[in-house]
């Protein structure tokens, strides 16, 4: 059996030799062959940037001495020298433009003794350059957009001897001329200025070549030349950047070494390949052998792995090759099927207490005695957003944050059987109150006594006690305020109604028609909310003119305006639109509407009332000059119990109930119902109408 064991060892120490002896090999070949044509690559690419520099220095020489010559040239042109003489500035200008053409230059510029441009054809260079380009050679303008670059001749005039001035010719160093390099030494040529591209053959803008990081390169010393390479739209480039004179303009060849780095990298892959495979190979023939040396270790291996997963069905049977392995798998099985019993008895166990726990709404927390969380129940879970991934292990002070307070979780927490409500920001950011209440236990396995936290969310119960609150609250204001002041009317008509002239008698009677209207208002908006609420509001649909509902709101909030001062605009469209509604109920609208208006605009103010026809529908507008309503507050402004704007005066706060019955009206007919901003100040409430077809 030990010779057994001692071959099988040997088998796979020899497998594994191999496989290392293949690599290594293959490696000390393959590598020192690429890295050899990776240089010899390199080598043949930089000397062939470099030949495309000494070509493009070369042709620029012969561009400056071709315009010198024709500099040159044109001084000594006899109808230029007469021209000159005398001063026919006109034809000299058209015969310059001709010499232009003809010798396919960009600039022609005669000057005078004194340095002072006296004919040019390029009207977009400033005259000064007289001087500034008197000693001709590559030249820079700076422009609105970017730099530009030129090649300037010079040459004087001579007329009998006299100097009677000076000729300057030149091409400017643009896209066309680089890509003129670049056909002449198939490379990508590009033209700087002051550290700034101002012309290239590549296909891209300016503006981008500029923002390229170059990396620079020394795989050979050429006087100034500075050697480096970049990316450029995903392509690599190899480039050389050489001075042409001493105004900071140089030359930049570009050749693109794609091509090379898709050999390197397919040399790389093609030895990575004949590796991998040759090693594949070989790890074959190991694994044959292995599994024939070591097949029943690999089954009572496996066996043991699927018991640590858990796995506990699955029996151990292996061979009876080696007894010694027999015997470990006898055993293993034996502690196989006790361990199976046990874990069945604790599944039942924890799956009936998971079931107990899962059915409990409320969460449920436990913490250790340093505050940390040590339990965290699926209740727990669904009430903040939390997992337990999330927060075991965690301080209950870092996980649970108080917004209305400065303590702390743990210093909030009630005494043990107590009960107290805590505001708490939950795992979305959202606030929550939780009735929370303590207990403390000692498990059995412990040392130290731990807390036991059950909370419940109350959020809903808090909101609507609070709502409630404000809403009897400002249901007895809203019916205290007409019947006092209805009261106060009526005692002064019983008191003094023979004493009292015709205007202290309308001022009464109208105080009292008021009063009435608030509260017809009132109880209108709460029996209209309570059908909607139960489900039994039903409109009557027939066909009306919106003008005359319009006046009659209107004349039911007359007294009300009048009272405060408050003008009254209706803007109506020549023909008045028809449509089918409910008559009563787009009354009710519109006066909801209008003693909002008065109720938050101010004193002396206007309200209008206008009405626009869009396709088969009528939008009626109400304008105020009220305090406005933010856009945070326009999504809730027709819910129930939400109040419009930002209510300073508790006294204007109402009950809630206006614009949420104004919302179901309009909706009940098919129209839509928004408020927004009306210039200068105020709001706009609008709904539509359906017309008659």
């Amino acid at each position: 059996m030990m010779s057994f064991f001692d071959v099988r060892s040997l088998s796979m120490q020899m497998i594994l030799s191999f496989i290392g002896v293949v690599i290594l090999t293959s490696a000390a070949v393959g590598l020192p062959a690429i890295l050899l044509i990776r240089d010899q690559l390199d080598r043949q690419a930089w000397s062939q940037v470099d030949q495309g520099r000494r070509a493009s220095l070369a042709l620029y020489e012969a561009k400056r001495d071709e315009v010198e010559s024709l500099a040159h040239l044109t001084s000594q042109r006899p109808t230029l020298i007469e021209l000159l003489a005398q001063e026919n500035w006109g034809a000299l200008e058209d015969y310059l433009e001709t010499l232009r053409i003809g010798a396919l230059l960009d600039l022609v510029l005669v000057c005078d003794a004194q340095h002072n441009a006296i004919a040019s054809v390029e009207t977009s260079i400033s005259t000064d350059i007289c001087n500034s380009w008197s000693e001709g050679g590559f030249q820079v303008l700076s422009t609105e957009s970017h730099p530009q670059v030129w090649l300037i001749g010079t040459y004087p005039v001579e007329d009998n001897g006299n100097n009677i001035g000076e000729v300057q010719v030149g091409i400017v160093l643009n896209n066309d001329f680089a890509n003129l390099m670049h056909d002449e030494t198939g490379l990508e040529h590009t033209i700087w200025a002051n550290g700034q591209p101002v012309a290239t053959s590549f296909d891209t803008y300016i503006e981008q070549l500029g923002t390229l990081p170059h990396q620079e390169i020394s795989p050979a010393t050429a006087g100034e030349a500075i050697f480096s390479a970049f990316m450029l739209t995903g392509r690599p480039y190899y480039s050389v950047q050489t001075p042409l004179d001493k105004t900071g303009i140089e030359a930049e060849v570009a050749l693109s070494v794609a091509d090379i780095a898709t050999t390197q990298s397919r040399l790389a892959w093609t030895m990575t390949g004949s590796i991998f495979t040759i090693a594949m190979m070989g790890s074959i023939i190991g694994i044959f052998l292995a599994n024939r040396i070591s097949k029943p270790l690999v089954r009572l291996a496996d066996t043991a792995e699927a018991f640590r997963k858990g796995d506990m069905s699955s029996s151990v049977v292996v061979g009876e090759q080696v007894r010694e392995v027999a015997q470990v798998a006898q055993a293993l099985e034996s502690a196989r099927i006790d361990l199976k019993r046990t874990l069945t008895n604790l599944e039942q166990e924890k799956a009936w207490v998971n079931h107990l726990l899962e059915s409990i709404v409320e969460g449920i927390m436990t913490l250790g005695h340093d505050g940390r969380i040590t339990y965290f129940s699926q209740g727990a879970e669904r009430l903040t957003g939390w997992s337990q991934e999330d927060v075991l292990g965690f301080s209950c002070d870092d996980i649970f944050n108080l917004p209305e307070t400065e303590r702390s979780f743990s210093q909030c927490i009630p005494d043990s059987g107590s009960r107290s409500k805590l505001v708490v920001e939950l795992a979305d950011k959202n606030h929550a109150t939780l009735a929370v209440t303590a207990a403390s236990f000692a498990p059995t396995a412990a040392r130290e006594t731990q807390t036991v936290l059950v909370f419940r969310d109350v959020s809903d119960e808090e909101f609507f006690r609070r709502i409630l609150g404000d809403f009897l609250a400002n249901i007895v204001h809203e019916f205290r305020t007409p019947l006092s002041a209805a009261a106060a009317s009526t005692e002064l008509l019983i008191d003094q109604a023979p004493d009292l002239n015709d205007i202290e008698l309308q001022e009464l009677l109208n105080s009292l028609y008021l009063g009435i209207l608030g509260l017809q208002t009132l109880v209108d908006n709460l029996l209209e909310g309570a059908s909607i609420e139960a489900g039994r509001f039903r409109i009557s649909p027939h066909l009306s003119d919106i003008g005359t509902i319009i006046g009659k709101a209107v004349e039911t909030m007359h007294p009300l305006l009048e009272k405060y001062g408050q003008r009254m605009v209706v803007e109506l469209p020549t023909a008045i639109p028809v449509v089918i509604v409910d008559a009563r109920r787009v009354e009710q609208v519109l006066v909801n509407l209008l003693s909002n208006a008065s109720k938050f605009g101010p004193g002396e103010s206007e309200i209008a009332i206008s009405v626009i026809v869009e396709n088969d529908w009528a939008k009626v507008l109400v304008a105020d000059r009220g305090p406005g309503i933010s856009r945070e507050q326009r999504k809730y402004v027709f819910h129930r119990f939400i109040h419009p704007g930002s209510i300073k005066d508790s006294a204007k706060a109402g009950a809630g109930l206006g614009l949420s019955v104004v919302k179901a009206i309009v909706e009940a007919h098919g129209g839509q119902v928004g408020v927004e901003d009306r210039p200068d100040g105020g709001s706009i409430f609008w709904f539509t109408l359906p017309l008659m077809e």
